[in-house]
C-alpha cells in the first residue's frame, strides 16, 4: 500500500474521505504532531549572560541559606 499526505480544504472532502474509508478502500492516518520543545531548548540563549550569571550566583546563595539550617 502506498501512503500519501493530503492536505483538507473543505469539510464535504473530509466527509468524502471518511466515507470512502468505511468502505474500506482508504484508511485516515492523522499525523502526530511534533514533540514539544523542552523549556530549556526554547529559552536557550535567551537570557543575557550577565542576568543569567546574576540568577546562579542568587540560586547558589539561597542553596547555601537552605543548606544551612534554620
Amino acid at each position: 500500500m502506498e501512503t500519501i499526505e493530503i492536505q483538507i480544504l473543505n469539510n464535504k472532502a473530509l466527509k468524502l474521505l471518511r466515507q470512502l474509508e468505511d468502505l474500506q478502500l482508504v484508511r485516515i492516518v492523522r499525523k502526530h504532531k511534533k514533540k514539544e520543545q523542552s523549556l530549556s531548548e526554547k529559552y536557550a540563549g535567551k537570557l543575557p549572560a550577565e542576568v543569567a550569571e546574576d540568577a546562579q550566583k542568587y540560586i547558589a546563595r539561597s542553596r547555601d541559606e537552605w543548606n544551612r539550617g534554620i
